[in-house]
């Protein structure tokens, strides 16, 4: 009959040499000590230098890793590459901390699939966001007319805010848009003739009510939108616009040309 020290000495033993094994074994060996139930084999397995890529995915598909592991996998050297970055982010215990780590390791459209990920936190999502508007400044005007053919109705309404044609003219037609982007460049200082018109003509926006109001509250919108929408108004709703305070003297009378 065993006595508890000697099972102790016994669990020291086996533990000791999973330990070395971790840390010596060859590619192959690696996978099987990657799927060891104890986080001390799975930390110096990080160390061992067969430590492949390969390996780092296979081991973050388990969901029983810590926090503290997924920091370690942080600091590796491998967690460079986006396809760790992106598997350890996905990771249901991934700690605040990491996640700005390694968004900002990842390019801008990486970033982005990050907010369609099947099955992803809001939170990551949210953080994914941020990070992408943050870049915005910096970004490529290419890249934000590609960002705004794919980007959330968060990142939507960034884009929308800085007000460039271009980027208006791409995201108009993104199913993600939300009326209360374009109802707010329509109402900021940012909104041009131009991008006005873009959304006046739009055949999905056109028909909006509160979009067409923002429009004829405009000091930049041409004389045709008045033509168009005014008939459509409510002949009290219009003489309202003549009392506007943003309305060219201009405008308001093309709205009495309209109304009379």
């Amino acid at each position: 009959m065993s006595t508890p020290s000697t099972q102790s000495t016994s669990l020291d033993a086996d533990m000791v040499h999973r330990l070395k094994r971790a840390l010596t074994t060859d590619s192959d060996g690696l996978k099987e000590i990657l799927q060891d139930p104890s986080s001390e084999v799975l930390h110096a397995a990080l160390k061992n230098v067969a430590l492949s890529e390969e390996h780092l995915l296979q081991v973050l598909k388990r969901h029983d890793l810590t926090s503290t592991f997924l920091n370690a996998v942080g600091r590796h050297k491998l967690s460079e590459k986006s396809r760790i970055c992106m598997a350890t982010l996905a990771h249901p215990a991934v700690s605040p901390a990491l996640v700005k780590k390694l968004l900002s390791r990842l390019h801008l459209f990486e970033v982005l699939n990050l907010c369609y990920l099947p099955g992803q936190s809001a939170d990551l999502r949210m953080a994914a966001e941020l990070a992408i508007i943050q870049r915005l400044p910096m970004a490529p005007l290419g890249n934000r007319i590609s960002l705004a053919r794919r980007a959330t109705a968060t990142v939507l309404q960034a884009l929308f805010k800085e007000g460039h044609p271009q980027v208006i003219e791409a995201g108009l037609n993104n199913p993600k848009l939300q009326e209360v982007a374009l109802y707010q460049h329509l109402n900021g200082s940012n909104a041009t003739a131009e991008t006005i018109s873009q959304i006046a003509r739009h055949p999905r926006w056109s028909q909006r009510p509160n979009l067409r109001r923002a429009i004829l509250k405009n000091r930049q919108t041409p004389r045709v939108w008045f033509i168009q929408f005014l008939p459509r108004l409510p002949r009290t709703e219009a003489r309202n616009l003549l009392h506007s305070q943003t309305l060219s003297a201009r405008q308001k009378q093309w709205i009495r040309d309209v109304i009379e």
